[in-house]
């Protein structure tokens, strides 16, 4: 493995409760002494579907929040959509089934050593690592403020949990159905005009986090963006999950997201050859 996941273990982690958050399931597994090398921006991959299972690749979930001291230690929490195979059989475990996990896994976010002004951008259930970063951030005495957007309310990841998390919240949906009507990136530009954020960190659809960088390029405001691609592997031998990143000389080089990644400098993805064959010469 890269010496990013030189932290990273396979263990059986029970699960301890597993609950219905409107659209999404909030899963909470323990992970014992595990949860002291998890950082916000970690990714765990867990075996779906059982011993007989044909799904043979391991499935990836961002972590959600990590925590301490509870009666089995630590305990890491994920929030799962059931769309695929994968997810969707994740979602029916039950308390008490043990999961074959390998955790923390891939890049993490980076936390300033000063405060500073922090902007958490969060689309749909991709805003759920962002609660747990929103505590880290505090913590060091940065101001928060958070914006969350999605398609429709139902699609919200828990508000009044954003709402605990950080000094402002602002919701947006494109159909009006809860908070502003609009789309989660509308205020940003003007937030950047009036000098209230230093730092952006966006975890959601690649077509927002491509638009948050639009807007913050030629800023001096830095764009920490968790990328979602589909991710097979998880630690960087498949190749399915590289993204085009610009080189300090201008080339372009062919980055694993699950290892280089999931975290990256919003400034240098290449965003418009992102999903498209490489041209000839990217290496």
């Amino acid at each position: 493995m890269s010496t990013i996941n030189k932290s990273a273990a396979q263990l059986n982690a029970t699960i301890l409760s597993n609950k219905r958050v409107g659209a999404y399931h909030q899963i909470l597994l323990a992970i014992g002494d595990l949860a002291s090398v998890c950082r916000p921006g970690n990714f765990v991959a867990i075996s779906v579907g059982g011993e007989t299972s044909r799904m043979v690749l391991r499935r990836a979930f961002a972590i959600s929040r990590i925590t301490h001291g509870s009666a089995s230690g630590g305990a890491m929490e994920l929030i799962v959509a059931p769309h695929g195979s994968g997810s969707k059989w994740l979602c029916a475990q039950e308390e008490g089934v043990e999961l074959d996990i390998v955790a923390p896994l891939g890049k993490a976010f980076g936390i300033p050593t000063t405060p500073v002004n922090a902007l958490l951008v969060g689309g749909g259930y991709g805003s759920a690592p962002l609660f747990g970063l929103a505590e880290v951030l505090k913590a060091r005495g940065c101001r928060v403020d958070m914006l969350l957007g999605a398609s429709t309310g139902s699609k919200i990841y828990a508000p009044l949990e954003g709402k605990r998390s950080a000094s402002t919240l602002k919701i947006f949906t494109e159909d009006g159905s809860m908070g502003e009507h609009g789309r989660v990136t509308a205020p940003i530009r003007e937030l950047i005009a009036q000098g209230s954020v230093d730092v952006v960190y966006s975890c959601g659809p690649m077509s927002m986090l491509r638009a948050i960088s639009d807007i913050t390029d030629g800023t001096d405001v830095v764009h920490q963006c968790a990328v979602e691609e589909a991710m097979a592997c998880g630690i960087g031998i498949c190749m399915t999950c590289v993204l085009p990143v610009k080189n300090e000389d201008g080339t372009i080089s062919m980055l694993r997201s699950c290892i280089d990644g999931p975290v990256m400098d919003g400034s240098l993805v290449a965003w418009d050859l992102v999903g498209k064959t490489p041209p000839v010469g990217i290496v």
